[in-house]
């Protein structure tokens, strides 16, 4: 399974997401600039975070336009994944590969720190390494994080279980106190339909190396690599 990284100006996440795939998971991956355009030879794309073009107007709002997210949506349209980390689900709001969009958190304040996350869907190729309703941690860094939409495109996320990830307490429960930036209905990641797009603001490459003594995330990695298997 190949690995294509986007990078942007501006892009800080990068390399932390390529140090898990080429050596964590040690799969075949490349750094494609925001200017090329062929990702035929790439299964998976991650946008990873970071501050692209300098988040100026919106977090992902010129990033959008860049030739090689053209590329990444007819990727996903051919069914292949897509995975957009921080910078990278806010940037895929704004390219219309997922709905609604990130904006500034509750209280106004960058945050950076661990939050813990339940599982909503381990059906999905990003989860299947999780178990249903898993309870783990993973760390945010953001300042525009806060997931929304109108009520009814809140409600068909709900309805076809698009949403893949919630913050939550360490029991499970999806409290207003376990929601660090004001996500409606505590979202911290969704997919698309197809479940083949998958966009969240936590950071799982942050918390899947063995050498960190956490590994939360690298289950999210794992899971494609089964799914992958499962294909052959």
């Amino acid at each position: 399974m190949k690995f294509g990284i986007l990078v942007f100006p501006g892009s800080n996440c990068d390399r932390d997401v390529a140090t898990i795939t080429s050596s964590v998971i040690a799969q075949p991956t490349r750094l494609i600039w925001h200017t090329e355009t062929d990702l035929s030879d790439i299964d998976v794309v991650v946008v990873p975070g970071g501050f692209s073009y300098g988040d100026y107007l919106r977090c992902g709002a010129i990033a959008r336009f860049a030739p090689a997210m053209q590329a990444v949506k007819e990727h996903a349209a051919q069914g292949k994944y897509v995975l957009g980390i921080c910078n990278g689900f806010q940037i895929l709001t704004e390219s219309g590969l997922l709905p609604g969009a990130l904006v500034r958190n509750r209280d106004l304040h960058f945050i950076c720190d661990r939050v813990t996350l339940k599982l909503e869907r381990n059906d999905l190729a990003w989860s299947n390494a999780y178990e249903q309703g898993q309870v783990v941690t993973m760390p945010i860094a953001h300042g525009e994080g806060c997931y929304y939409a109108d009520p009814d495109t809140i409600k068909a996320l709900e309805d076809n279980q698009q949403v893949v990830w919630r913050y939550c307490d360490r029991q499970g429960q999806t409290t207003l106190a376990a929601n660090p930036n004001g996500s409606i209905n505590n979202i911290a990641g969704i997919c698309n339909r197809a479940g083949n797009v998958l966009g969240m603001m936590p950071h799982p490459e942050r918390a899947a190396d063995p050498m960190l003594n956490h590994t939360d995330g690298k289950g999210m990695f794992s899971s494609l690599l089964n799914s992958a298997l499962q294909l052959n």
